[in-house]
């Protein structure tokens, strides 16, 4: 079976037996801070077995992307060397919300493997905790499994989300790929070798672990299950590794043709092959390379691919073309990465070029540590700061050491690696302390599609985590009512404010957020007591909702305005709605043009002038979907959407559950005020509307006339006017350039003769004051030029500060180097500077200093001269 097959059996299989598919989430997970990326089947589920999120359906199935490539889930430094190691992965799973429980999950799971995949029960061997007395008798006396292939197992299998909370044991079923592979089987001395492989585990979630470590059982137990698509792909196909399955073998084939290799076997290609899946399925989940987070995982990840591509002998950029490659193989089961398919190889052509670069600096980096080095080796801390700082691989120092006969020092480069490794698993704990959460249940009612006010029962109240009945004055607290016309937080839109009353009550509600379908109103109590059960009249601040509703109806005119100037490939990555602006990100990889911004400007303002209704439907997602509704990726929905169309001949139609405008004309005015680049490929929008519009509009005017008055000229004359100065400005600072160098040829002649031999080698040490950086470099080249096989140091004084360029012949070079003359004598006048063997530049401060500091530089010299 192919692997698309195997993925479709199992999905298939499940929902026959009444799982609900459900298609996977997003690789960043959504409101979850405790994870890098989402790592297995069961993180988007994780609400709803905590109780927080019910869902319409209690059993599910999935394929879930997945990547392991930082914080406690890393996998990086294996991949390509191993078996079964990987950045990225999908994990197939079916889940029971207290449904079905252990001997429904283990009817499902063998019948699955030995009915419709058809594997032979002897390769099968099955675990189970040792305290699990009830999964050992389901598996050998009513599914009859053999205890000649069954084991218990201690800390194995007992499975928990954190240090408190929902946990359970589990039970695990391996392959055995045959007695020719070494390894012993689970729970034997040699257990991890490669012949007993797991490739499915189910969890019995039957327990909630407190803070002092006992366990309650749980009132409804359920099942999450795990099984690696690539491993069972690997035993369908009868093969060892993960990287002979079909999928694998045609990434590395597009790989060895990018490359130009001929050796199908080389563990390079298996990375390259391996990191084209999670660099590209993290690019359309709207992750982009960058220095921090998310941002800094996807780079190291592309980049280990590129130095694997360069070490295969690649010297063009070859990564973005496997993107065609991996849609081929995977865009049937994630359309969203045939759609992306353009963007994906855009931006990893920009981080390879971007990479190519980084080498440069790197390579200048190096040499400036090697300047200075004391002895034959390299210390761990440059080898480390080369790696992690500058991208330069480990390996390629190591190249360019033997090179110069020298070695790295590797114990130090471990141990500043181990440090970082421990502050990654640092931040990938989770954080969350279960026992102090408060399962909330059932769903607010919201009103606040149409009304601004209404009446409603508390029905909790929460304080310091804890359900307290009363909140008193001057308290704050958290409360939840059966009814609501306060929005709360959610799409970018900012949660309502407004007030709270009753007889003897004055409450502030200064935020609104959500915890599954409840509303969560974080209330100041100004007078009087609100306490459980009492009926409360409630208002929203209808001015601010106003203002917040036009923002919000505006991004949606300018999503679809975007993707009609600047084409489809656009998709919103962000956005934030408040009562003031909005700001829209989306995936765009170049900037936006002062012509483009004009077009935008005009089309939306076009559709908020036609005053066309704005209309609000509910339907199913696929009614949904058939009306044209745009879904953002990874965004949670229900069976039954909201959709969203507004504009001339349906202009946006998208599914969103925010406050809207009841006609475009309520918008008033749109205004986009600034355009910007945030990341690789992902661009921002910040625009105004309304009376926020007309204000930013005035200032601007008022800027305009000030301008006027200053250039004398009228407003349709300005850009003319200062194009005229600019050109007038760069033509006096070429003359002052001129000047300057004739000042410093006239110099020149005066400075040669104050070069002092030193063991047969000119050295000049000089001030020429009055002349800037650019000035003293030239005039440095110059010295060197007239006095020969030279070394030179000239100081300029400028605005009461030392600027010092250095140079050194070439054929003096092995002997003096203009680095270290710059980071002596810089030193010495209170500052800094350094550079290349031949040209070097500084400042400092101590004017006072200079001219014994220039004195000096003679003797320095003769130190250095054999």
């Amino acid at each position: 079976m192919k692997t698309v097959e195997i993925r479709e059996a199992f999905l298939s299989y499940f929902e026959s037996q009444g799982h609900t598919r459900v298609a996977s989430s997003s690789l960043v997970p959504e409101n979850d801070p405790t994870l890098l990326f989402t790592n297995a089947g069961m993180n988007q589920f994780k609400d709803t077995f905590l109780g927080s999120e019910p869902r319409d359906y209690v059993r599910a199935t999935s394929s879930q992307r997945c990547v392991r490539a930082g914080g406690k889930h890393n996998d990086l430094e294996n991949v390509g060397y191993t078996a079964r190691h990987h950045t990225f992965f999908e994990m197939l799973g079916n889940f029971s919300f207290g449904d079905y429980f252990k001997r429904d999950a283990i009817k499902f799971a063998w019948t699955f493997l030995t009915e419709v995949l058809g594997l032979p029960e002897d390769r099968l061997w099955v675990t189970v905790h040792v305290s699990d007395d009830e999964a050992a008798d389901i598996w050998i006396k009513e599914m009859g499994v053999s205890a000649e292939r069954f084991s218990r197992l201690d800390e194995d299998n007992f499975w928990q989300m954190g240090d408190t909370g929902p946990c359970g044991p589990s039970s695990e079923i391996f392959y055995d790929h045959g007695a020719d592979v070494p390894g012993g089987p689970p729970g034997s001395e040699n257990d991890d070798l490669d012949r007993y492989i797991e490739i499915w585990n189910l969890v019995f979630m039957q327990f909630n672990r407190d803070a002092s470590g006992e366990l309650h059982p749980l009132p409804k137990p359920s099942v999450d299950t795990g099984m690696g698509l690539e491993r069972i792909a690997a035993v369908m196909q009868n093969v060892h590794s993960n990287y002979e399955i079909d999928l694998f073998q045609a990434l590395i084939k597009a790989a060895a043709q990018a490359v130009n290799c001929n050796n199908l076997l080389d563990n390079s290609l298996r990375v390259i092959a391996d990191h084209i899946r999670s660099c590209s399925f993290l690019i359309v989940d709207g992750v982009v390379p960058g220095n921090e987070g998310r941002g800094y995982v996807l780079r190291r990840i592309i980049r280990r691919a590129v130095r694997h591509g360069n070490k295969l002998g690649a010297t063009e950029p070859f990564f973005y073309k496997l993107v065609d490659a991996l849609s081929a193989q995977m865009g049937e089961a994630y359309p969203e990465l045939a759609q992306q398919a353009g963007r994906v190889a855009q931006v990893l052509l920009q981080e390879e070029q971007q990479f190519a670069k980084t080498l440069d600096n790197g390579m200048q980096i190096l040499e400036e540590s090697l300047e200075g080095l004391q002895g034959g080796e390299i210390p761990g801390d440059i080898v480390f700061k080369l790696y992690d700082t500058y991208g330069f691989p480990v390996d390629l120092t190591n190249d360019i050491a033997r090179e110069r006969g020298l070695t790295l020092d590797m114990a130090g480069y471990d141990e500043a690696m181990a440090k970082q490794r421990a502050r990654s698993q640092e931040g990938g704990k989770f954080v969350v302390d279960y026992s102090k959460t408060i399962a909330l249940e059932g769903a607010t009612e919201f009103l606040g599609y149409s009304d601004a006010k209404a009446s409603g029962t508390v029905e909790v109240i929460i304080v310091d985590g804890e359900k307290v009945s009363t909140l008193a004055a001057g308290q704050q607290g958290v409360v939840v009512f059966d009814r609501t016309p306060f929005y709360a937080e959610s799409g970018g839109q900012t949660g309502d404010t407004g007030g709270l009353t009753a007889p003897g009550l004055s409450a502030r509600v200064l935020d609104t957020t959500k915890q599954g379908d409840l509303h969560l109103h974080h209330v100041h109590v100004e007078s009087g007591e609100l306490a459980v059960a009492a009926s409360v009249s409630m208002q929203i601040d209808e001015h601010l909702r106003d203002q917040i509703r036009a923002n919000h109806s505006a991004t949606h005119l300018l999503h679809a305005a975007l993707r009609q100037v600047l084409g489809g490939h656009v998709q919103q990555k962000g956005s934030l709605v408040t009562a003031e602006r909005l700001r829209f990100d989306f995936s765009h990889s170049a900037p936006v043009t002062a012509d483009e911004l004009a077009q935008l400007n005009a089309i939306v303002n076009a559709q908020v002038m036609a005053n066309t209704e704005v209309s609000t439907r509910l339907m199913n997602m696929d009614e949904a979907v058939q009306a044209g509704a745009m879904a953002l990726f990874g965004e949670k929905y229900g069976d039954e959407v909201r959709v969203l169309a507004m504009g001339t001949d349906s202009f946006s139609v998208e599914l969103c559950g925010g406050t809207h405008v009841g006609r475009t004309g309520d918008i008033g005015v749109f205004r986009i005020v600034s355009e910007s680049g945030i990341a690789a490929g992902v661009r921002r929008i910040e625009a105004v509307t309304g009376v926020g519009a007309l204000a930013e509009i005035n200032s601007l005017d008022t800027a305009l006339q000030g301008v006027c008055l200053e250039l004398k000229a009228q407003p349709e004359n300005v850009v003319s006017r200062v194009a005229a100065m600019r050109g007038q400005i760069r033509e006096l600072e070429k003359q002052i350039d001129q000047l300057k160098m004739k000042m410093a040829q006239a110099a020149g002649g005066e400075l040669a003769s104050q070069a002092i031999e030193v063991r047969g080698v000119p050295v000049l040490a000089a001030r020429l004051d009055g002349a800037d950086a650019k000035a003293l470099r030239d005039a440095v080249d110059q010295m060197k030029s007239k006095l020969g096989d030279s070394v030179v140091l000239l100081a300029s004084v400028v605005d009461d500060k030392i600027v010092l360029a250095a140079g050194v012949s070439k054929a003096v070079t092995d002997r003096v180097k203009a680095g270290d003359l710059m980071r002596e004598f810089a030193t010495r006048l209170g500052g800094k500077g350094g550079g290349r063997p031949d040209m070097a530049q500084g400042g400092g401060t101590d004017v006072a200093a200079l001219n014994d500091v220039l004195g000096a530089v003679p003797a320095w010299v003769d130190t250095q001269l054999p």
